[in-house]
């Protein structure tokens, strides 16, 4: 899949499920459950053990139709250069790292840094970051979204951190292409109850879709 079509996909499912947990397994029967629950873009973060061998399990399981795969908490262009090697489609970083863009644009692959400043926001562009993970998003706020589009509105960005169903539609209705949501939408696996992220899943890709018409 080209890049292109990655950050397209992603934009269309609207919602990236980021994918922490303790094991394996566990990270595994998530990505499942957000699948089944439509939400198609997972991010492996890489505090999970063994995440490379993850995203080349899954990459393997499931077809490009059925997932939007990237790897997460990539703190250096070594690790990205390790996921996509796994079959990771998308990078995702807490913070901007040049070398990493680079790697990432070498290989045509979308990088997704996090930043919190409009310096920061405007350096990542032009090192080549195709979207923007505003982070920690409950610390900016959508009010943060509408500032930035004000003087920037071709800037893509993706919040993650504090995104859940009840405001999702505020980070919409502020311009964003996407969210990111990992315990919002993946606490049921705590309690091994997965069912709970399938209609987690649900909920939030029903938000997004009206928040999305309201808009147009």
């Amino acid at each position: 899949m080209d890049k292109e079509t990655v950050i397209k996909k992603i934009s269309e499912v609207g919602l990236v499920a980021v994918v922490r947990a303790e094991s394996a397994e566990k990270a595994k029967k998530i990505t499942e459950a957000c699948i089944e629950g439509g939400v198609a873009a997972i991010e492996i973060t890489f505090t999970v053990p063994g995440a490379h061998e993850i995203i080349s399990e899954l990459s393997r399981t499931y077809s490009e139709d059925e997932i939007i795969l990237g790897a997460g908490t990539v703190l250096d262009s070594e690790t990205a250069r390790l996921a996509i090697l796994s079959g990771a489609q998308y990078i995702v970083s807490s913070s901007y790292s040049e070398k990493t863009a680079k790697l990432c644009n070498r290989y045509r692959v979308p990088y997704m840094p996090g930043c919190m400043t409009m310096k920061e926001i405007v350096e990542a562009m032009e090192g080549g970051a195709d979207i923007i993970k505003v982070f920690p998003g409950d610390m900016l706020g959508a009010k943060f979204i509408k500032a930035v589009k004000g003087p920037m509105p071709q800037v893509k960005m993706m919040p993650t951190g504090g995104v859940d169903v009840n405001n999702v539609k505020d980070w919409i209705n502020a311009g964003v292409v996407a969210c990111g949501a990992g315990s919002s939408l993946t606490a049921g696996a705590k309690t091994g109850d997965y069912n709970k992220i399938v209609e987690t899943g649900k909920l939030f890709i029903k938000k997004i879709k009206e928040a999305r018409e309201n808009i147009k």
